[in-house]
């Protein structure tokens, strides 16, 4: 608040008070009251009318110019009600008392809303937990079948598998420091289960997955990272070419940083796609075809996960021959845990 905006909000009062003087100047004049108590009283008016304007203008500069201050310092505005300073003018008063009803009556429905999303996400992960017993059930029954079709159920049971744990993720991917331990997790046995999970389609398509020097420890949460890997897999398989189509992966042991890279020889993604490939429900080009029909979540998920780990993923690209997804693990020297 500034002198020129205060008077310009005040300019109605200034119009009354010059009215009302401009009245009392003419009852004066009326009377005939001598030319020395008219200027009397004119000073004691004007004095007694900007005194007021005075007081009234610091009382609310320095309570508006606080709040304003106060406002732009923080980062989740409604916490400025606990930062108010005690308003000495009725205004004041009043605008602390609506701000504070707002925000109570925000946190409310706030804390409503989170109640009905928590309840809804624990009947995702139930559900989700319930559909995986058949679909395990169906997988061991076609199993034991043979032929040509019972590949090709094989292969659709893991790509609904592999949706299923993604919704799974999705679902608990905004709390998930809440569900992961940072241990010492070697990366072979993760990629051992990964490769154990997928056998059946990539034995389906005929995918040859190579995988050298892994043996190798890092610092991370096991189940998120088998997860991850799961997911970067999923789409090297689910974008494989049709002939001699590979899957390589290998880990780098390097001084500050141990690289796990995840290389494809598949359709690749185009220079056009690849800045967004990350991005929430982003499909692109090859996402959009009809023998794949992504969702879009999988590496957005992946991007989210490995920032909560600590990790960093990286991507690069070119259509019609490769893939190349890397992941990098911090080596943290204070972090230690005694082999049993």
């Amino acid at each position: 608040m500034n002198k020129k905006e205060y008077l310009k909000d005040k300019r109605l009062y200034l119009l009354i008070g010059i009215t009302i003087y401009l009245v009392i100047l003419l009852i004066l004049l009326a009377f005939k009251v001598n030319i020395e108590a008219t200027l009397a009283i004119t000073f004691t008016y004007f004095v007694g009318l900007i005194t007021i304007l005075i007081v009234d203008y610091i009382r609310k500069k320095t309570f508006y110019n606080n709040f304003k201050c106060k406002l732009d310092s923080l980062d989740q505005k409604y916490l400025i009600v606990e930062m108010l300073q005690d308003a000495h003018f009725l205004e004041g008063r009043i605008l602390t008392d609506a701000l504070y009803e707002i925000d109570k009556s925000m946190i409310e429905k706030i804390n409503e809303y989170k109640m009905q999303v928590k309840d809804f996400k624990e009947y995702v992960e139930l559900w989700i937990h319930e559909v995986k017993l058949p679909v395990a059930s169906l997988t061991l029954m076609v199993h034991n079948q043979k032929g040509d079709q019972s590949k090709k159920l094989l292969s659709q049971l893991t790509r609904l598998d592999n949706y299923l744990e993604q919704i799974l993720y999705y679902v608990r991917s905004e709390n998930a420091e809440k569900d992961y331990l940072i241990t010492k997790v070697n990366l072979s046995k993760v990629i051992s289960n990964v490769a154990l999970k997928n056998k059946d389609i990539l034995l389906a398509k005929g995918i040859d997955f190579v995988v050298s020097d892994v043996d190798i420890e890092v610092l991370t949460d096991s189940k998120w990272l088998e997860f991850i890997i799961n997911q970067i897999v999923d789409n090297s398989i689910k974008y494989s070419k049709e002939q001699n189509a590979y899957i390589k992966i290998v880990a780098k042991d390097e001084n500050k940083v141990i690289r796990l890279i995840i290389y494809d020889n598949g359709k690749g993604i185009s220079k056009s796609d690849l800045p967004r490939v990350f991005d929430k429900t982003f499909t692109g080009t090859n996402g959009r075809g009809e023998s794949a029909k992504s969702t879009g979540m999988g590496l957005y998920l992946c991007r989210e996960l490995c920032n909560k780990l600590g990790h960093k993923i990286q991507i690069i690209s070119e259509e019609g021959k490769y893939t190349k997804i890397t992941i990098l693990f911090d080596k943290n020297t204070f972090f230690h845990i005694d082999k049993e």
